[in-house]
């Protein structure tokens, strides 16, 4: 992997949400050649390991499960994943584990970053993630705050789709045709077998949005029947000279 290289970060509450709701992106981008990093700012240990808890299982066993099928799931996409093991239910948001988040950045040096809406009713832990990934490119950009590292530049900030985006003000302006990484996503899910009753309900959101996809692109690109996408959310606004 060049230096150079194009690097998208996900910051994700929990050990499984970046394979939901960003899993295609990940792949189109390592696909690409680019590299990719997922922050797991928990495991998802105690609100969302339902099936560990009702086989017996102790918290230590627990992180470890969830551990390797995140593992797992990052190296299907080509990932490189790390966990923070900040906790969840609730997450919390400490000035320890945000300042370990802004070494992520000062390390990693994102030139795109991906987190959850600012708004959950039904999952605190999502929001607490995505303002600690916002306020810790805030710091990362400081050249006073004490990080090693090449002081941030202005990474751009996209929203992944919520479960339930129409409680969470999830209104996308952003659609990406993952179509050639779908393949990747199947395998990523399928890491994690505890929530297996989310495969079904992410392939076919996938199939919604890539209708959306192709409305949205009109009928010149020739994009596919079976076209695949995800929903994003962009926070900052856009620069450029050219509008298109």
């Amino acid at each position: 992997m060049a230096e150079s290289a194009p690097t998208l970060l996900v910051v994700s509450a929990h050990a499984g949400d970046f394979v939901w709701r960003a899993a295609g992106a990940i792949a189109a981008a390592t696909l690409r050649g680019e590299r990719a990093v997922v922050v797991c700012l928990s495991y998802g240990e105690r609100g969302e390991s339902a099936s560990q808890w009702l086989a017996g299982k102790s918290l230590d066993e627990i992180k470890a499960i969830r551990r390797a099928e995140a593992e797992a799931a990052a190296s299907a996409l080509g990932a490189e994943i790390e966990f923070l093991d900040g906790g969840d239910y609730p997450l919390v948001e400490t000035p320890e584990l945000l300042n370990k988040l802004v070494h992520v950045y000062r390390r990693v040096q994102p030139t795109v970053v991906l987190t959850h809406p600012l708004i959950d009713p039904y999952n605190g832990d999502h929001p607490a993630a995505a303002r600690l990934a916002i306020e810790a490119r805030i710091l990362a950009q400081a050249i006073g705050y004490e990080a090693p590292g090449e002081v941030l530049g202005a990474p751009p900030v996209f929203f992944f789709e919520p479960h339930q985006p129409e409680q969470c003000d999830f209104k996308p302006n952003v659609l990406l045709d993952i179509t050639a990484a779908f393949e990747l996503k199947q395998k990523a899910m399928q890491c994690l077998p505890a929530q297996k009753h989310m495969w079904e309900y992410y392939t076919d959101l996938a199939v919604r949005r890539g209708v959306q996809v192709k409305r949205n692109a009109g009928p010149n690109l020739g994009l596919p029947v079976d076209t695949k996408g995800e929903a994003y959310m962009r926070y900052y606004p856009q620069v450029t000279d050219v509008l298109e």
